[in-house]
C-alpha cells in the first residue's frame, strides 16, 4: 500500500517521509511548495505539486495510486501570524482540511492521520495537559487545528473512516543523518532561530515576555525531536492498519523547558554568544504548556529516543551549519 503526505516537503513532512521510505513504504508527497522545497522530497519519492484542498486532484492521486492512508501536514502554523490573520487561517488549515477529509472519505480510504497541535487547549489550567482536559484555543491558529480535529471525529462516525490526531508539543531538531531539517527563511521556531543567532546569521535574538508567572519570567514548553515525532506517525499508521479505533493523543515528552533554558543550552553547545533582547509578549501565548505524554505510550506504543534537549538543540545546530555550506558553496 502507498500514503499520501500532504506537506512532505515541510520541516515535518520531510522527516515523515523519510521515516516512511526507511520503513520500506511507498509514499506520494502532494505539496504546494508554499513553504516547503522540492529537494526535501527524495528523488525514490513520487512529488506532486499541487495543493491539499484542490478536491480534484486528490482524488486523481488516490484513484491512480494504492492509497490507503493520508498524514496531513499541509497547512500554516504561526501563531501570531494567524491573530493579524485570522481568515488566512481558517482557509488553510480548516477549510482546506474539510476538503481533504471529503476527498478521503469520496475515494475510500481507510485511515487518515492528523498533525493538531498542543494550541488547542489553550491557556491550561493546569500541567502537565492531558488529552481530556478542557479545549479553549486562544489563537486562531489553535481554533482552526480545533475545527478540523471536530470535523474528523464526526466524518468518522458517519464514514468508514478511522484516524489518530497528533498533538504537537513544540517541534525542534533535525534529522539525525543531516537528510533534511528546519530550513524556512525567517522561521520563527525558538530552537532555530537561536541556533541561527549562535552561528552569526541572526544579530539577535528577541525573547517575547519576560514576566510570565513562571521560575525565570519567560515561556516554558515541551521541545520534541522532529524525528520521534515522526516516529509516533508511523506508530500510528500501524496502529489503524491494525484495526486500531480513531485516537487523539498529545505528542510530547512530559518535560518542559524555559525560553532562557533553551538559549543557555544553545549557547553552551555552540560555544557561541549572541545578543539576546526582551521584548513585550506576542498575543496568543501561554505562559506554560507541558504535555501529559502517557496516553501516547500506551495506545501506540510510541517510545521516543531523542528526549535530551541537548540532542534536540545538537541536531538543529548540525542541520544549521549544513545550510550555510549549502548557501556559501551556491
Amino acid at each position: 500500500m502507498t500514503v499520501l503526505v500532504t506537506g512532505g516537503a515541510g520541516y515535518i513532512g520531510s522527516h515523515m517521509v523519510l521515516a516512511l521510505r526507511d520503513a520500506g513504504e511507498d509514499v506520494v508527497v502532494l505539496d504546494n511548495l508554499s513553504t516547503g522545497f522540492r529537494w526535501a522530497v527524495p528523488e525514490n519519492v513520487k512529488f506532486v505539486a499541487g495543493d491539499a484542498g484542490d478536491h480534484n486532484l486528490v482524488l486523481r492521486l488516490i484513484l491512480a495510486n494504492p492509497i490507503d492512508a493520508v498524514i496531513h501536514f499541509a497547512g500554516s502554523i504561526v501563531v501570531p501570524e494567524s491573530v493579524a490573520n485570522p481568515l488566512g487561517y481558517y482557509l488553510n488549515n480548516t477549510c482546506k482540511s474539510r476538503t481533504l477529509i471529503a476527498s478521503t472519505v469520496a475515494a475510500k480510504v481507510p485511515h487518515f492521520i492528523f498533525s493538531s497541535s498542543a494550541a488547542v487547549y489553550g491557556m491550561p489550567q493546569e500541567n502537565p495537559v492531558a488529552e481530556d482536559a478542557r479545549l479553549a484555543p486562544i489563537s486562531p491558529y489553535g481554533t482552526s487545528k480545533l475545527m478540523s480535529e471536530l470535523m474528523l471525529r464526526d466524518a468518522a462516525r458517519a464514514h468508514d473512516l478511522r484516524y489518530v490526531a497528533l498533538r504537537y508539543f513544540n517541534v525542534a531538531g533535525a534529522d539525525p543523518l543531516g537528510r533534511s531539517g528546519q530550513s524556512t527563511a525567517r522561521a520563527t521556531h525558538l530552537v532555530k532561530v537561536a541556533c541561527e543567532a549562535a552561528l552569526g546569521q541572526r544579530p539577535e535574538l528577541q525573547v517575547f515576555g519576560s514576566d510570565y508567572p513562571t521560575p525565570d519570567g519567560t515561556c516554558i514548553r515541551d521541545y520534541i525531536h522532529v524525528t520521534d515525532l515522526a516516529g509516533a506517525h508511523l506508530d500510528a499508521l500501524r496502529y489503524l492498519r491494525a484495526g486500531g479505533e480513531s485516537a487523539v493523543l498529545n505528542c510530547g515528552y512530559g518535560s518542559g523547558f524555559s525560553v532562557l533554558e533553551v538559549i543557555a543550552a544553545v549557547k553552551r553547545i555552540s560555544h557561541g554568544e549572541f545578543r539576546v533582547r526582551m521584548g513585550p509578549r506576542r498575543a496568543g501565548d501561554p505562559a506554560a504548556i507541558v504535555a501529559k505524554a502517557e496516553r501516547i505510550g500506551a495506545v501506540l506504543g510510541w517510545k521516543p529516543t531523542l528526549d535530551r534537549l541537548d540532542t534536540i538543540v545538537g541536531h538543529a545546530l548540525a542541520w544549521e551549519k549544513r545550510l550555510i555550506e549549502y548557501r556559501a558553496a551556491s
